[in-house]
C-alpha cells in the first residue's frame, strides 16, 4: 500500500481530479496477464483490489514477488521507455486503475509541477523498494525496512484520503 501513498501525497488536489478523469478501472480474473514480459506497456497501473502475482519468463516461472492494493505497477517501463523485464499475472479477481502513458505524457509537457510531482513520487518509492530488496539479501537493518521518511509522514494521511477518493470513484462505476 505505501507505494500509492507516495505517489498520492505527492499531488496536488488538482493533479488527482485529473487522475480520476483521466483513468479507468479495469477488471482481471484469475490467470489473466496484466504486464507482458518483452512487450510495450502502454499504461501505469494501481491495484485497486485483488493479488497479482510478479514473475519472470512465464507463470510457471517462479514467483518474484506478490502484489497487493496500493500497488503501483509499470512505473519503471514509464521512467526508462524500455519493455518490463517480467510477466504480471492476476492470482485473484483484482480491479486496476488505468492511467494511459500518451496522457501521462501530454500532462508532463503542459505542467511542469505535475511532472516534478510525478518523477519525485517514483523515485521515493522505487528507492523505498531497493532498500527492501536490499535489506531481504542481508544488507541494511531490517527494523527499519518499513519505515517512512519523517518528511513524508506529514503526506501519508492525505495520501491515504486521496486513495479511498479514487476506489469510491470507481465503485460508482
Amino acid at each position: 500500500m505505501k507505494r500509492v501513498l507516495f505517489l498520492l501525497g505527492e499531488m496536488t488536489d488538482l493533479d488527482i481530479e485529473w487522475m480520476i478523469n483521466t483513468g479507468h478501472k479495469s477488471k482481471l480474473w484469475y490467470g489473466d496477464r496484466l504486464i507482458s514480459r518483452n512487450e510495450p506497456l502502454e499504461n501505469l497501473y494501481i491495484v485497486l483490489s485483488g493479488k497479482l502475482a510478479v514473475t519472470g519468463a512465464s507463470k510457471d516461472a517462479g514467483e518474484i514477488a506478490r502484489i497487493g492494493p496500493g500497488e503501483v505497477l509499470g512505473e519503471m517501463s514509464f521512467i526508462e521507455s524500455r519493455h518490463p523485464s517480467v510477466n504480471v499475472f492476476a492470482v485473484t479477481e483484482c480491479e486496476i486503475f488505468v492511467l494511459p502513458r500518451k496522457k501521462i505524457e501530454s500532462r508532463i509537457r503542459s505542467d511542469v509541477s505535475f511532472k516534478a510531482a510525478l518523477y519525485y513520487s517514483i523515485a521515493l518509492f522505487l528507492s523505498d523498494r531497493l532498500r527492501k530488496t536490499t535489506s531481504q539479501l542481508g544488507f541494511g537493518d531490517p527494523e527499519e525496512e518499513d519505515l517512512l521518511d519523517g518528511n513524508l509522514l506529514d503526506t501519508v494521511s492525505q495520501a491515504g484520503s486521496r486513495f479511498d477518493q479514487i476506489l469510491k470513484k470507481f465503485a460508482e462505476v
